[in-house]
């Protein structure tokens, strides 16, 4: 895979639930990280005292982190609400020359900033509620 430009990777919402995603904003730097917790079942007769894992068990999840500028005053309010109601939406998080992930996420947290000679910014932060979609490029 070549080099890639940040500004290409895409944070999506479907505010309505109806399967409708619009890009909801200018992202200057954003993460997106994918967990799975193992299930250690060592014990006594291990071969070697080796650690063993159970296969296919634990607990996975994703984290999405942002930070930028709302593109628009609707994409402002659209997260807005979503964070003010505690609501579980789809999103799609769209990686160029890799893929998409999708799925619903619930806002952990949304900060906002600003100096007295520049724009607002925000700082977005999104955790996995429930099973994810991942779509090759």
């Amino acid at each position: 895979m070549t080099a890639q430009k940040g500004k290409d990777l895409l944070l999506k919402l479907d505010a309505s639930g109806t399967g409708t995603f619009v890009t909801v904003a200018g992202l200057r730097a954003r993460a997106i990280s994918f967990n799975a917790r193992t299930v250690d079942v060592t014990h006594s007769e291990s071969a070697g005292r080796w650690r063993e894992l159970l296969e296919g068990a634990g607990v996975r999840s994703a984290g999405v982190s942002g930070k930028g500028i709302f593109r628009d005053q609707a994409s402002d309010e659209a997260v807005r609400a979503v964070f003010f109601e505690g609501a579980i939406r789809d999103w799609q998080v769209v990686v160029p020359d890799f893929g998409m992930v999708s799925g619903p996420f619930q806002i952990s947290a949304l900060e906002y900033a600003g100096d007295h000679d520049g724009e607002v910014s925000f700082d977005l932060t999104l955790e996995s509620a429930g099973e994810l979609s991942f779509a090759g490029a």
